[in-house]
């Protein structure tokens, strides 16, 4: 069987997990950059590459051809690659799965990207409220209401495109938001009154600008189009709202709309939220996931570092105030 050929297979028989676009593509470029290696390693076209072709020792060369990129990037895509082989291995085309023998790199846990300082969440929530300076067309309830359900619901990035009008459902105050999140898994988020006031404050200013009914299933956040708004839009507005609030230093390097979403599960870890709870509420299949923010905030922990008794001769050498 053909390589190309075996991967399509592979994603027919996967269909039913009904797997999110965002993920699908990711599958694919993980296939296709060490397709491209493969290619090298056995000098022929991709699309002649046979399943049979590819034993321990090329499979070694191809992702000695990615090891320039990041470890979590080479240890994804030699999670897809193992995928891949044990469905071949399933589905009888295989004996065995080669990618046993093929090193994957051992990924450093990450701390949580949370923006630092205790103000700045306040200060990017004045500005978003008051408008951005020299906008061309500012919208600054639309803002400050982005904003908003980002910090108190700690939704991912695609997750808050694909919210739409519908999604806000239950009585008022008790309101919550219906989110699609990885691999299509559903949950939702529990939304207090003053998250609602400022969503519907934004709603009115919609109907504002663009008369006329607002359809079940429209986007709920907009570009000043009307349109829905797109990835790099909301990337480029909450950008310029961390620059106008003077905190872009505070956000750390790699993330951008995803560290509101550790700010929120940082926040909560902290004033005491459980692993479990924080799981539901940001959709983590895994609780190993979830527990780094809880690793990272538990005042129980701190409490037990603060008992050294380094801690308590150390203040006896201070100097008083």
């Amino acid at each position: 069987m053909l390589l190309p050929e075996a991967i399509e297979d592979f994603f027919l028989a996967r269909r039913p997990k009904k797997h999110s676009k965002h993920t699908v593509d990711a599958y694919r470029r993980d296939f296709r950059t060490v397709q491209r290696q493969l290619g090298i390693v056995l000098e022929r076209q991709v699309e002649e590459i046979q399943v049979t072709d590819l034993d321990v020792r090329t499979l070694r060369r191809a992702f000695a051809g990615i090891s320039h990129q990041s470890a979590a990037t080479i240890s994804r895509t030699w999670s897809t690659w193992n995928q891949l082989f044990t469905f071949l291995v399933s589905d009888g085309i295989l004996q065995g799965n080669p990618m046993a023998a093929v090193e994957k790199p051992r990924v450093p846990k990450s701390r949580p990207k949370a923006i630092t300082g205790e103000d700045s969440i306040s200060l990017l929530l004045q500005v978003a409220a008051r408008g951005r300076t020299g906008a061309r067309d500012p919208w600054p309830e639309r803002d400050l209401a982005i904003i908003v359900t980002l910090v108190t619901c700690g939704l991912r990035l695609t997750e808050l495109l694909e919210l739409q009008i519908r999604s806000i459902d239950g009585p008022s105050g008790d309101r919550v938001i219906g989110v699609r999140g990885k691999g299509n898994k559903e949950r939702t988020v529990p939304i207090e009154p003053e998250v609602e006031q400022v969503i519907a404050g934004y709603i009115e200013t919609r109907l504002r600008r663009f008369p006329g009914r607002i359809a079940a299933d429209a986007p709920l956040f907009v570009a000043n189009s009307g349109l829905g708004m797109k990835r790099g839009g909301l990337q480029y507005l909450v950008e310029c709202l961390y620059r106008e609030a003077g905190i872009r230093s505070r956000v750390p390097a790699g993330a951008l709309v995803h560290a509101l979403r550790h700010t929120f599960a940082t926040s909560l870890a902290r004033n005491g939220a459980t692993g479990t709870e924080l799981q539901k509420l940001l959709g983590h299949e895994s609780l190993a996931t979830t527990q780094r923010y809880v690793d990272a905030s538990a005042r129980e922990v701190r409490l037990a570092a603060r008992s050294n008794d380094a801690y308590r001769a150390l203040r006896d050498v201070l100097p008083n105030d």
